[in-house]
């Protein structure tokens, strides 16, 4: 593996278009290689998507940690997206329609474009489409339909559903030429709606995936620029963090809401507890003009911006890392039980300790929310 990608070698692992090979791998790394060996070299895109819970066993056995895990799960989810994508456009080449008309690039969307994934998300993904003449956009944006709706049903197949909210590029809404994205901008960032705000939120969060990524540094230009001064969206952004109670009661004591548990020892940790603190410091992010999506750098920047004190976002680091791993060890037994992986969590499962820890983590996420809150 290369020491370069992203500044860790682990994130080299699925940077290229060809799957690592283990050869002359050291031993202590032999998890990792049996499980790659068992993948083979040319796998179809089920069987690699298939393959990503034997990914996190092996991860798991190296010691890792999940927000580590997270990453590479991640990671291997953007090599099935540009597998796909590949595919895609070598299909449509035979069928006569060429290469791409203009430069394009697709986006990943939240958890994916933060490289927060854990087992079994759908697909939230975008399109940026170099601006072209209006004369010229049943051609163009004809090709790039037809790519976004193969793309998708070929991630579909494999196992990566297709968004049921419909965010996904096969869609005008989430297809756009780069002038078109900077004109929604300025629409959804206008007034105070809350439909506009949701759908600013899912786009907040974007990482390019395959394409010219210069068009997506330019939307992230767009985004730098615009949103710090859209003071009525950002206090709609801030009302909206009401929308998802913690799993804290009044007094501070663990206790989930209820909707939909499996059981009466169910909390959804990712929806009453990961999705506050994941858009609260988006939040604080979009505020403070920080570019990077991911929870991670997010903090550093705040800090760096004076914007949170040091010693809160290491706390909030650790309460993002400990939920990570919670949720992941969950969805791993959901896996061995023949179940499919969710966001729930059963606390009678947890160690006193763990849920000591658990209270804490939420008691630091509702003090970042009370900050988030403030204009």
């Amino acid at each position: 593996m290369r020491l370069l990608h992203r500044s860790s070698p682990w994130r080299e692992l699925f940077s290229t278009d060809a799957l690592p090979d283990p050869g002359g791998w050291p031993s202590l790394l032999a998890p990792l290689g049996q499980a790659l060996v068992s993948l083979g070299p040319a796998p179809s895109l089920a069987e690699a998507h298939a393959w990503q819970g034997q990914l996190v066993e092996a991860l798991d056995r190296l010691d890792l940690p999940a927000w580590r895990i997270s990453q590479l799960i991640s990671d291997h989810n953007d090599w099935l997206y540009r597998r796909a994508i590949t595919l895609s456009l070598e299909e449509m080449r035979g069928l006569g329609w060429g290469a791409p008309p203009v430069a394009c690039c697709v986006l990943t969307l939240g958890s994916g474009a933060r490289h927060e994934s854990l087992l079994a998300p759908d697909q939230d993904n975008a399109m940026i489409i170099a601006d072209y003449p209006d004369e010229r956009h049943t051609e163009i944006d004809g090709y790039f339909q037809s790519l976004g709706e193969r793309f998708t049903a070929r991630l579909d197949a494999a196992g990566i559903p297709l968004c049921q909210g419909h965010v996904m590029a096969r869609w005008p809404m989430w297809r756009k030429r780069l002038s078109e994205w900077a004109a929604q901008l300025e629409i959804w960032t206008a007034e105070r709606r809350v439909k506009r705000v949701q759908q600013a939120n899912i786009l907040l969060d974007f990482h390019p995936v395959h394409g010219n990524a210069a068009l997506a540094e330019a939307l992230a230009d767009r985004v730098a620029r615009l949103l710090p001064g859209a003071h009525l969206f950002l206090d709609e952004m801030a009302s909206l963090l009401d929308e998802l109670p913690l799993a804290l009661d009044r007094l501070g004591r663990l206790s989930g809401d209820g909707e939909g548990a499996p059981h009466e020892r169910a909390i959804n940790l990712k929806r009453q507890g990961m999705l506050p603190l994941v858009n609260a410091v988006r939040l604080l992010g979009v505020r403070h003009g920080v570019r990077p999506p991911d929870t991670r750098s997010r903090l550093v920047a705040l800090v760096m911006q004076e914007a949170l004190d040091a010693e809160h976002a290491r706390a909030l680091t650790a309460a993002h890392e400990r939920l990570q791993a919670l949720m992941l060890d969950e969805q791993r037994r959901a896996l061995a039980e023949g179940r499919s992986p969710d966001g729930w969590v059963d606390i009678a499962r947890l160690g006193e300790e763990q849920r000591l820890l658990l209270r804490h983590d939420l008691l630091q996420i509702r003090a970042l929310l009370r900050i988030a809150r403030k204009p």
